[in-house]
């Protein structure tokens, strides 16, 4: 198997787990995160609607074959939205907007998720 093509399929296992855990699991993500987001039922909506998100784009990473014509733009679109969801993460810790395990978490899981998709982005793009 090639680099991009492990690279993908963790990004999306990462995707599809994440976005499961959201759905279907939102208070138990919140108290995981902390204590001070597990009382706080006002995480669970948003959770709920990333969770979707999260999912659907997995199973979309996991399904995509190399030769197909959008695969490109799924990956493009991949590093775009986790290194956004990265520099969200960075802004809302050193604003002090999550409680610091939380931060800590969401700032390594995103930043672990954009550079699996830049990996994976590079790897298809030499491979064309």
């Amino acid at each position: 198997m090639k680099l991009g093509d492990v690279t993908r399929t963790a990004l999306a296992c990462v995707r599809i787990f994440n976005g499961a855990l959201g759905l279907f699991a939102a208070g138990r993500m919140a108290k995981s995160l902390g204590d001070e987001l597990g009382d706080d039922r006002r995480f669970v909506y948003p959770a709920r609607m990333f969770g979707i998100r999260t999912l659907v784009l997995g199973v979309d990473l996991l399904t995509l074959k190399a030769d197909d014509p959008s695969a490109q733009r799924v990956l493009r679109q991949a590093v775009l939205i986790h290194g956004t969801d990265t520099a969200a993460a960075l802004y809302a810790a050193r604003r002090r907007e999550l409680p610091a395990k939380a931060a800590k978490l969401t700032v390594l899981i995103s930043a672990v998720n954009t550079g699996l998709a830049v990996i994976s982005l590079i790897t298809a793009e030499k491979g064309r």
